[in-house]
C-alpha cells in the first residue's frame, strides 16, 4: 500500500488540468499518474503517432529530442519524448505499427 496521499500527486494532476483547459483541441491520450513517480504524468498513444506529434508540438519538444525504438521483432515503432510542464515531468510515448519494408 502507498504511503503517499492524493495531495502528493497534485503536480502531475494540475499539469493535466492546465493542458486540458489550455489545449482543448489535443487528442485524448491514455494517461497514468503513479505513486512510484509522483511528479510524472505519462501520456501514451497506441496506433496514433499523429496524436503523439500534436502533443510533442504543444509541449515544445524538438523532433531531434524524440527517442526512437522498435519492439515486437521490429513490428512496432516506439517514440518517446520528455518535457516539463507546470512543474510536472511529462513522458510522452507513441506506438505505431511498422509496415513491411519500413523498418529503420
Amino acid at each position: 500500500m502507498s504511503t503517499l496521499s492524493l495531495r502528493e500527486l497534485n503536480t502531475p494532476l494540475l499539469a493535466l488540468r492546465l493542458l486540458s483547459v489550455e489545449h482543448t483541441e489535443l487528442p485524448a491520450p491514455s494517461l497514468s499518474v503513479s505513486t512510484i513517480y509522483p511528479d510524472r504524468l505519462d501520456l501514451s498513444f497506441h496506433d496514433d503517432l499523429s496524436g503523439f506529434e500534436a502533443w510533442r508540438e504543444v509541449l515544445g519538444v524538438e523532433p531531434c529530442n524524440v527517442e526512437y525504438g522498435e519492439q515486437g521483432d521490429g513490428q512496432t515503432r516506439v517514440l518517446t519524448a520528455h518535457a516539463d510542464y507546470a512543474g510536472a515531468h511529462i513522458r510522452l510515448t507513441g506506438f505505431g505499427q511498422i509496415t513491411t519494408g519500413e523498418a529503420a
